[in-house]
């Protein structure tokens, strides 16, 4: 037993870091795949951005409805690109100042001052900040106004060269804090997250974690606030030097400022680190590329300072391994081209040795083609004459059968007429002329002839082709197929297309054997054509298919 759970115990240390590894490999190819798509995010962001545009300039719009909108745009632009953002909250001041709307000014001075934060312009931040009356502002306006001092003394704090300034600075932060939570309500991400920043500094790092779990419950992937919990969720795995979990809050920071297309973002910059201090120079090379790209669009001169003070450093170690890959690249090409020339010297040699063994082998393919092409024409001309065959052996069936047939009805005829001429003879003797002619005067001589020579037709015909009006009806839709009468064999449609089926094409000469004018017989032929199940173009030489039986 004791043994079985070292077994499972050594097994659950190898897999973890491998599923360890498999996770981050996966997340890496994710993100890589989310950069590719960044045109496509930022379409999205531009089409919104158009929308608002197109409502902003409506002839309709008074001032309060054009600043309505232009808050909108501001949040699309605040961390897409400066200078629109800063634009449209100029506009808007301007805009408040003509409605003379104290509280709409400070809510755009405090968005001002935001943005000169962010950008690193403090001291301007600053002065927009103080030039603000406090008691002018409401409860929102306060939570905005403080947290806009709480980051810009962040920033200054984070920049601050001397341990002194920083101590002073960081006060000022936890004052302002101080005066903010009473406005906060306590389910709300700003008091979780000033919350979650105590713990951090106290160094509560499974106090931090929760509130962390927390606020990552309430978003979702795709949008500003994901990227900067994901990112604080960074910085406590920093602190426990954990950088598999540190790298993994990063990638999801970073693939989620993509898909909302905010360029102005830290999470990247950190990961092309971290892969640079782990070896992977090409993603720390290419990741730091795709920031400053971001930060060049987004235009903050802040941004341009931090990733101007990492870029030299990946990009040396990329020309660096550039280089190294070059030499050995040059290295190889020398060893193939040797390697190169040893076989070229044993081509030449096996070309000598396998020239005669090359003329025999085209010899012996000429032969073979021309074999090949023989047995083609023999099977062709099989083929050919089996069908030909096939064609000669129907042919004679049908005139053995025929010929068979008609000497059977010749010697029929002959007997009748020998009949008929002792009934004259007889007749004439006995003087019974007015009989002689009533008698060929009437049809009925005529009529059972006709239908005897019907009946002879149908059953030589169909002796020879047994299956004829079955696979005629095929020809014809379900609800248009021919149903004889339980006396007929065939009846007048089927005897045409019989006739047809012999090579009796002409309908003249089938009017004249059927005894019909030649209008009925074209009549019965378009009717039966219309019925076809396909093209009735192609019907008569699809009549023309159907088999006899071979005996």
């Amino acid at each position: 037993m004791m043994k079985i759970f070292l077994y499972l115990y050594l097994l659950f240390i190898v897999l973890t870091p491998l599923e360890a590894i498999n996770e981050m490999d996966s997340l890496l190819t994710h993100l890589e795949a989310t950069m590719a798509q960044r045109d496509q995010f930022d379409q999205k962001k531009e089409n919104r951005i158009s929308q608002l545009k197109e409502l902003a300039h409506k002839n309709n719009n008074n001032l309060e409805q054009i600043f309505f909108i232009n808050n909108q745009l501001i949040e699309e632009y605040l961390t897409y690109t400066l200078d629109s953002a800063l634009h449209f909250i100029n506009e808007n001041i301007n805009i408040s100042k003509k409605l003379n709307n104290i509280r709409l000014t400070h809510q755009n001075n405090i968005k001002l001052a935001n943005i000169m934060a962010s950008s690193g312009r403090l001291f301007e931040a600053f002065e927009i900040l103080n030039s603000i009356n406090k008691k002018e502002l409401n409860d929102p306006l306060l939570i905005d106004y403080y947290k806009a001092f709480i980051k810009t003394y962040n920033e200054l704090s984070f920049y601050a060269p001397l341990s002194s300034n920083y101590h002073k600075y960081y006060s000022k932060v936890e004052a302002y804090t101080d005066s903010l939570i009473p406005y906060l309500n306590q389910n709300s991400d700003d008091y979780l997250s000033i919350l979650e920043k105590k713990y951090r500094d106290d160094r509560n790092l499974l106090e931090c974690k929760k509130i962390n779990t927390q606020r990552l419950s309430k978003t979702k992937m795709g949008n500003r606030l994901y990227s900067q919990i994901t990112f604080e969720r960074s910085l406590l795995y920093q602190l426990e030097k954990d950088e598999e979990m540190q790298m993994k809050y990063l990638i999801l920071s970073a693939t989620s400022d993509i898909q909302s297309s905010v360029k102005d973002n830290a999470s990247l910059t950190v990961l092309a680190l971290l892969l640079h201090k782990k070896g992977d120079i090409d993603r720390s090379h290419e990741f730091i590329k795709f920031s400053f790209d971001d930060a060049s669009f987004f235009n903050s001169e802040l941004r341009f300072k931090v990733i101007s003070e990492i870029l030299p450093v990946i990009t040396e170690a990329y020309e660096h391994k550039t280089e190294k890959q070059q030499r050995k690249l040059q290295t190889s090409l020398m060893a193939i081209s040797a390697l190169l020339l040893l076989l070229l010297i044993a081509i030449f040699f096996i070309h000598r040795q396998l020239a005669t063994l090359r003329l025999t082998q085209k010899e012996l393919k000429n032969i073979n083609s021309k074999l090949n092409k023989l047995n083609l024409n023999l099977a062709e001309s099989n083929k050919k004459l089996n069908q030909a065959n096939d064609q000669l052996s129907e042919s004679n069936h049908v005139k053995e059968n025929y010929i068979g047939n008609f000497l059977s009805i010749c010697s029929n005829y002959i007997d009748k007429m020998d009949q008929m001429n002792k009934k004259v003879s007889k007749k004439i003797t006995s003087r019974k002329i007015e009989e002689l002619l009533a008698e060929t005067k009437s049809n009925k001589l005529i009529d059972k002839e006709v239908k005897e020579f019907y009946k002879n037709f149908d059953d030589a015909f169909l002796h020879i082709f047994p299956n004829f009006v079955n696979e005629l009806n095929a020809l014809l839709r379900t609800e248009e197929q021919i149903i004889l009468k339980s006396e007929e064999r065939l009846n007048t449609e089927l005897r045409i297309f019989a006739l047809i089926r012999l090579g009796i094409n002409d309908s003249a000469q089938i009017a004249k054997l059927l005894r019909y004018s030649v209008n009925t017989i074209y009549n019965y032929r378009v009717k039966v054509k219309n019925k076809a199940l396909g093209n009735r173009e192609n019907f008569e030489q699809q009549v023309m298919t159907i088999d006899a039986v071979k005996d």
